[in-house]
């Protein structure tokens, strides 16, 4: 049981029932398991029906963005990772990309090194629904959907284990394409991958979606109309829930997503069970979008042949004099985009990821600036609660899927 700090009391008179109650104001948080991250959300009830939640954010605030400003361009890279740590991969890639954008070598990238992105990046994504939807049907008091869940997260993490190393936070790739070649059973897995998933995601999908108690605690729960949506400024499932049809990988295509066949799944109840639908059929969709990367995977170079921005091979280092200094370089003082600034968009699993850049001609970030989904999305969670039970709050909370790591940067 969690602990729950009554903070002060309010007396209220019903002139049409005579009945006299008082408002509650209460802390659920920051120590509250089903937050999602360190979050505090102030509750004022009347009885068990919330009258107005207040979402305080910052616990986990560490400064990655002023960080950013005294670093190189590619030491930047693992910041991102610790944001939303549940699709790093997708992080890194996003701001690989703004970073390619800057230096404007976006047409010099090899196809492979795209088409690995696309891959991992929708790994990514698939990686990131199962854990909301996971911990959401957890936070409801469904256990089975969680452990199902989890089980192929770690056939992703074993990917990402075999392509770089890292399984949580994968610091990869870099700017101007891949540090490495995929390894020689990178396709063996993928494939295997593509086999095995489809099954535990039936699981899943019998499991919870035509089961009543999971109904009944997220359909009708948690609403919030596209109107609001948009103006509050949502992306990814908990914009396309209330039926608004808007993915940055079809209004801003990146990667050569324009030329992977993929729906954008929606629904229009606006409410918890619909963000659920969506995950779900975008797992789906991701699955067809990584089965035509894999059978299209090119042969060729993994990095651009660009001097003064990717590092040379490492036999090259430790046997070229040339080459070793060169990496010096690169490694000490980093590359150096022209003066100017870019912003570039990726659809995150969570929603919209925007990084802004301004470059001032040095190897370092004059200014850094993220756009994070979850810190838009955590603020429909005031109307979504308004007016529902306490233990609604729980479902909107997970509805939202949302990162306290990216929230608070």
């Amino acid at each position: 049981m969690e602990r729950v700090e009554f903070i002060s009391q309010e007396a209220n008179f019903n002139a049409d029932t005579g009945i006299r109650t008082e408002t509650m104001m209460l802390n659920m948080g920051p120590q509250h398991p089903a937050t999602h991250g360190v979050l505090r959300v102030v509750l004022y009830l009347d009885g068990e029906t919330v009258v107005k939640a207040v979402p305080y954010i910052g616990y986990l605030h560490r400064g990655i963005e002023k960080l950013c400003e005294h670093i190189t361009y590619q030491q930047c890279l693992p910041y991102t990772d610790r944001m939303d740590y549940l699709a790093s991969i997708c992080n890194n890639i996003g701001y690989i990309l703004t970073v390619e954008k800057l230096l404007g070598i976006q047409d010099a990238i090899p196809e492979r090194a795209k088409t690995a992105e696309v891959i991992l990046f929708e790994l990514g994504r698939i990686e990131s629904h199962l854990v909301g939807i996971g911990t959401n049907a957890l936070d409801l008091g469904a256990m089975s959907a969680f452990l199902y869940c989890f089980k192929e997260r770690e056939r992703i993490y074993d990917i990402l284990e075999t392509v770089c190393g890292a399984r949580l936070t994968t610091s990869y790739p870099r700017v101007g394409g891949l540090p490495l070649d995929l390894p020689d059973d990178f396709e063996e897995k993928v494939r295997n991958f593509l086999k095995v998933f489809p099954a535990t995601l039936a699981e899943v999908d019998s499991l919870l979606t035509r089961n009543r108690i999971w109904i009944d605690r997220t359909k009708g729960v948690a609403t919030i109309s596209a109107e609001d949506a948009i103006d509050l400024g949502l992306t990814g499932p908990a914009l396309r829930g209330s039926g608004v049809p808007y993915d940055v990988r079809k209004a801003m295509p990146y990667l050569g997503y324009e030329n992977y066949d993929f729906e954008v799944p929606v629904a229009n109840e606006g409410d918890a069970y619909s963000r659920f639908l969506c995950r779900m059929e975008e797992m789906r969709q991701s699955l067809r979008i990584i089965e035509q990367g894999i059978n299209n995977l090119p042969d060729g170079p993994y990095a651009a042949d660009l001097p003064d921005v990717v590092l040379p091979e490492k036999e090259l280092t430790y046997t070229r004099m040339e080459s070793l200094i060169r990496h010096f370089v690169l490694v000490y003082e980093g590359f150096k985009p022209p003066a100017g600034e870019v912003q570039h968009a990726v659809e995150n699993p969570k929603g919209e990821l925007s990084y802004y850049l301004v470059s001032d001609g040095t190897g370092k970030p004059y200014r850094m600036r993220v756009r994070g989904p979850s810190f838009v999305n955590m603020q429909a969670l005031p109307n979504m609660v308004k007016g529902r039970l306490l233990a609604d709050v729980i479902a909107a909370i997970g509805s939202l899927d949302i990162v306290l790591g990216e929230i608070d940067r």
